[in-house]
């Protein structure tokens, strides 16, 4: 019997790729689909949807009263007109840009567009530095970098951080409240401004090579970067979609979105969608976590989106929570064309659920896109459009980008080239040049493969970061990537990620971070039971024991048999770099964060000296017949 049909989906752009093989082993592909005109300006977009559909809502959130809050097209260009002029009479330029330390609000995103239309650069920042962070050391780094002369914040909960962080004579803007022994600046001042002649001759100053945002990288043993995004990169790069994602275009999409404007995907992509094609963008303030989730699944149960994206925590939140909820599972496949995830490799164990719920609701299943992109990249360079798409694929390249394949370290890195890529790092000569190959790609630092080597058009897929592989003490290289996607699929549910250790050792290790409510779940323990108890518990240790023992049976050799592993009662912190405010883990910034713990899975401490590290669980080793 074959598998239902998906639901219709009008795709193009990276449906098929020219392939140029080199003499020296490299591989370009360019897609046979070129790149269609694209707007001088991302403002631009929202005068022609300020013109054509002026009542439509661009942005909703929702108020204290629980209902949404609306602005439309006409009311948001009104909004950054005023806002640009603002900023304008401030001299606020590309040396005294704008900060925003704050989450995804109505106020964040007037911000970021009044200052698009005004030509000043804006940062968006990481909020978790702000809040989380008991040094503000990033936050610290990024705001000295930036030199920012108007720093934004919706409100007091920022104190501590703009007193460690923003300097005395910066003027810094609050939705509500004051900040004790500082002047403060009400965003409703922004907003009450005049359009006048400075703010108009700032806008017509505004180009395609007009610095649009600088977006820093999470970091992890180095600080962030900044990554410059301009006009011809942002327009550039939401044509590369329209045209890859065709539906876009036969109705104003409907997104219904978490992922945080400081990251390229919620910012630039995401909210870029609803922006270039006249759609609507509802702020979702939940989160992928069994305690933040509720707040997305009631958004779900209330508005039916046409595109949703996701990280696959959070599919695999929704995916879960659909087993029993008749109106969220009706709600969310009423009318969605498309589902995309990013962030880390989504489980096809819960891709197949997420099918199967499909089936049952729509008698079709929703096509879920993959692709690979990067905050360099504005992000989207590849995607993966087909129906027969699974986990770790990406696809073939965007209209106007091209792509190189580049033999290195015994894998295959891939490169980039087009009006997408960065023109280099805030401030960063050295690392801008080091970030270029003779020829002008960007070097990506990831490794991809073909699919099927004899068949390039079937694309490519992910083969892990090359600077996180490593050697053993034997010389043995270890592919990290695909290891990690084969433990996480293992051990669905109850393995969040996974951190492959083992660089100069005798045999491979794994520090797990566990779903501690699905261990809860599987022990029958109370909602409110401690992780470091849950971790202990007797069916939890079998659970993770029989992982190891499977891990270690599936291994063909050093480089892919895991001889040990610990699991963390202590989740990665996001203001050590351990972890993206998307959940996307950093296995560089784990292992050196957390040495002690990987000096104790191979040290063979005493059980006291080691319980003292491990919130008293022991190292897991292969039990075999």
């Amino acid at each position: 019997m074959s598998a239902p049909a998906y639901r219709a989906l009008r795709v193009g752009g990276c449906l098929e790729a020219a392939v140029e093989y080199r003499d020296d082993g490299t591989v370009v592909l360019r897609s046979t689909e070129p790149l269609s005109p694209f707007p001088a300006r991302l403002s631009d977009r929202l005068e022609h949807w300020a013109r054509e559909a002026p009542e439509r809502t661009f942005i909703a959130r929702r108020g204290a009263d629980g209902e949404w809050q609306r602005i439309s097209y006409a009311q948001m260009l009104a909004r950054a007109q005023a806002v640009g002029q603002a900023l304008a009479q401030r001299g606020l330029s590309h040396d005294r840009p704008v900060a925003i330390l704050s989450d995804n609000d109505l106020e964040h995103l007037t911000l970021s567009l009044g200052a698009m239309w005004a030509g000043v650069p804006y940062t968006p920042v990481s909020a978790a530095y702000s809040l989380l962070s008991q040094d503000h050391a990033k936050l610290r780094h990024i705001l000295g970098t930036l030199t920012p002369g108007l720093v934004f914040a919706s409100g007091p909960a920022y104190a501590k951080a703009i007193a460690a962080a923003v300097p005395e004579g910066v003027e810094v803007v609050l939705t509500d409240g004051a900040l004790a022994g500082r002047s403060t600046t009400p965003f409703a001042e922004l907003l009450a401004a005049t359009p006048g002649p400075e703010g108009m001759a700032a806008h017509a100053a505004v180009g395609p090579d007009t610095l649009v945002k600088v977006l820093f990288t999470s970091g992890s043993t180095k600080h962030p970067k900044g990554v410059m995004n301009t006009h011809r990169m942002l327009c550039a790069n939401l044509q590369m979609i329209r045209q890859s994602f065709a539906f876009l275009g036969d109705e104003p999409p409907v997104l219904v979105d978490w992922l945080p404007w400081n990251h390229t995907f919620g910012g630039n992509h995401n909210v870029g969608i609803a922006l270039y094609n006249g759609g609507t963008l509802y702020i979702d303030e939940g989160k992928p976590t069994a305690s933040g989730i509720g707040q997305t699944l009631r958004n779900l149960r209330e508005i039916s989106p046409t595109i949703y994206f996701n990280v696959p925590k959070g599919f695999e939140e929704i995916v879960s929570a659909m087993d029993e909820d008749d109106a969220l599972r009706e709600s969310l496949f009423r009318r969605v064309k498309a589902f995309m995830y990013s962030g880390a490799g989504l489980s096809q164990a819960v891709w197949d659920r997420l099918d199967a719920h499909a089936e049952r609701t729509i008698g079709h299943r929703v096509r879920m896109l993959t692709g690979l992109g990067m905050t360099e990249t504005a992000p989207s360079c590849t995607f993966a459009l087909g129906e027969d798409v699974r986990s770790g694929h990406i696809g073939l390249p965007n209209p106007g980008v091209e792509l190189k394949l580049v033999p290195t370290d015994g894998k295959t890195e891939i490169r980039f080239r087009g009006p997408n890529v960065m023109p280099g790092y805030w401030r960063e000569p050295q690392q801008t040049a080091e970030a270029f190959d003779e020829e002008g790609f960007y070097r990506t630092g990831d490794a991809v493969a073909f699919i099927d080597p004899e068949q390039p058009q079937g694309g490519l897929r992910f083969d892990g970061r090359i600077a996180e592989d490593f050697k053993l003490s034997s010389g043995t290289f270890v592919s990290v990537g695909p290891l990690r996607a084969r433990v996480q699929l293992d051990g669905s549910p109850c393995v969040q990620d996974v951190v492959v250790a083992g660089l100069n050792r005798d045999d491979i290790g794994l520090l797990i971070f566990p779903r501690v409510d699905e261990c809860r779940r599987l022990a029958g323990l109370p909602a409110d039971t401690p992780a470091a108890q849950v971790l202990s518990d007797a069916k939890v240790r079998d659970f993770f024991q029989q992982l190891v023992n499977r891990q270690w049976a599936a291994g063909t050799g050093g480089a892919t048999r895991v001889a040990r592993a610990l699991v963390m009662a202590t989740p990665p912190r996001l203001d050590l770099g351990e972890a993206t405010d998307k959940g996307s883990l950093n296995q560089r910034a784990v292992l050196a964060h957390r040495a002690a713990l990987v000096d104790a899975l191979y040290d063979g401490l005493p059980a006291d000296a080691l319980h003292s590290l491990t919130d008293g669980l022991d190292v897991i080793r292969p039990k075999t017949a």
